[in-house]
C-alpha cells in the first residue's frame, strides 16, 4: 500500500513482536539485540542496536523508511537518526491500557488496523480471563517486585497493574506510576520490611535475580517473604517489555506464583508446606 513503512528498523522488542503477531514481519529489516520473541526473528533479522547505543551506519545501510523505539532511554539514538534523515517514532507508553492502545497505534500505521485492533482484544480478553480467576482467590499477597537491585528499583506502572490483574497486591502502587526510574528507587531498605510483603519478585533487566542475596540484606529476615522463601524471578523478557509479552507470558508467570502462595499459605510455617521447602531460584 502506497504511502506505509515498508523497511522498518525495530529498537526494541516489543515493536518486532507485535509486527510478527500481525503477519507484518516483512516490513522488518532489523532489530534490537536484545530481541527473544519470537525466537525466529534472532536467524531471520540482522540484530543493530542495544538499547541506548545503536550501529547508526548499520541502520542507515539498509535504508530503512520507519525506526521504532521506545522511552526517553532512546533519545540519544533517535535524534541521530533523525539527523540522518531516518523517521523516528519513540513511543512512552508505560501501562497495560498503554501497551493495548500502542498494538492498535501500531498496526494503524502500516495498514492492518482491523487486525491489530481483533489482536489487542484478544490480549484484552486473556488478561480479563487471569482477572477473573484471580478475584476467585480468598487472599491477595502483597507483592514486592524488583526491577534493578543497586540501586534498588520497584515495579513500573505495567508490572504494577499486572500484579493487581494476577491477584496481588503491589507494596509500591504509588511509585509504579512514576515514569523515570530513578524516581522509583527504593532508597530506604526498611520500606520494604515496613511494608512486608508476602511475596518477592525479581527481574532484574538481563540480570540473573540472586534470592540469595535479597534474602541476605540486613533486617530483611522479618519480611514474610524472606521468612517462608517465597522469592522468584521472572526473566526480563517475559515481563518489562511493554509489548505483549507482558500481557502474556509475562501475567501468567505472576498468576502462576501468585496462584502458588494462595493455595499454600494457610499452611506456610516457616518456609514450610507440609514439610516441604519452599524455594524458587529458577523461575
Amino acid at each position: 500500500m502506497s504511502g506505509l513503512p515498508h523497511r522498518i528498523v525495530c529498537l526494541t522488542e516489543e515493536p518486532t513482536e507485535v509486527l510478527y503477531a500481525l503477519g507484518e514481519s516483512d516490513r522488518i529489516v532489523g532489530i534490537s539485540g536484545f530481541t527473544v520473541r519470537p525466537a525466529r526473528a534472532r536467524h531471520e533479522k540482522p540484530r543493530v542496536s542495544a538499547f541506548t547505543s545503536a550501529k547508526i551506519d548499520r541502520i542507515l545501510d539498509l535504508r530503512p523508511d520507519l525506526a521504532i523505539g521506545f522511552s526517553d532511554m532512546q533519545a540519544d539514538v533517535a535524534a541521530a537518526l533523525i539527523r540522518a534523515g531516518v523517521e523516528v517514532w519513540i513511543s512512552n507508553h508505560r501501562s497495560v491500557d498503554g501497551i493495548l492502545g500502542y498494538v492498535r497505534r501500531l498496526g494503524a500505521l502500516v495498514g492492518c488496523a482491523a487486525r491489530a485492533d481483533a489482536y489487542a482484544a484478544e490480549l484484552a480478553e486473556s488478561m480479563e480471563a487471569v482477572r477473573r480467576a484471580a478475584a476467585a482467590w480468598p487472599r491477595r499477597p502483597r507483592v514486592y517486585f524488583e526491577e534493578w537491585d543497586e540501586p534498588a528499583i520497584s515495579a513500573i506502572q505495567w508490572v504494577s497493574e499486572l500484579i493487581g490483574i494476577a491477584g496481588g497486591d503491589d507494596i509500591f502502587p504509588q511509585r509504579a506510576a512514576a515514569p523515570l526510574g530513578r524516581d522509583r528507587i527504593v532508597a530506604d531498605p526498611m520500606e520494604v520490611v515496613r511494608a512486608a510483603p508476602d511475596l518477592i519478585i525479581g527481574s532484574w533487566c538481563g540480570k540473573k535475580f540472586r534470592p540469595e542475596r535479597v534474602a541476605a540484606r540486613p533486617g530483611w529476615d522479618t519480611i514474610p517473604a524472606v521468612r517462608d522463601g517465597r522469592l522468584h524471578e521472572i526473566k526480563s523478557p517475559l515481563i518489562l517489555q511493554p509489548g505483549p509479552a507482558a500481557l502474556t507470558e509475562g501475567l501468567q508467570s505472576l498468576h502462576r506464583l501468585i496462584g502458588d502462595w494462595v493455595h499454600d499459605a494457610p499452611n506456610l510455617v516457616d518456609g514450610k508446606v507440609r514439610g516441604r521447602t519452599l524455594v524458587d531460584t529458577s523461575r
